[in-house]
């Protein structure tokens, strides 16, 4: 099984203020993302990951978010498994410091 490349959230951060297009999921609970999201980032909670991906481009590359690196990791490696090319945030939104929308 491949291993899921990771970006850390200064990286993202980065790439965001340059202005680059990114497809970023956001796989939290309902309650969590209402604390907050990354800005442009999709939200889809983790359990509806293997419907939702149906839905997505295999082509175009998907950076993984929840709280703290673990369910994004997970809904990474199943994307992966399905053809779907991702990257995890390690650290998760615990280790977020950029603009956060509502």
């Amino acid at each position: 099984m491949d291993e899921v490349k990771e970006i850390t959230t200064k990286d993202l951060q980065e790439k965001l203020e340059n202005n680059e297009s990114l497809n970023i999921i956001d796989v939290r609970e309902d309650e969590e993302v209402a604390n907050g999201m990354i800005p442009t980032a999709k939200h889809i909670p983790l359990q509806q990951i293997p419907e939702a991906i149906n839905d997505l481009d295999k082509d175009q590359e998907y950076i993984m978010v929840c709280r703290s690196g673990g369910r994004s990791m997970n809904a990474a490696l199943f994307m992966n498994q399905h053809g779907y090319k991702t990257i995890n945030m390690a650290g998760g939104m615990l280790d977020w410091d950029g603009e956060i929308v509502f």
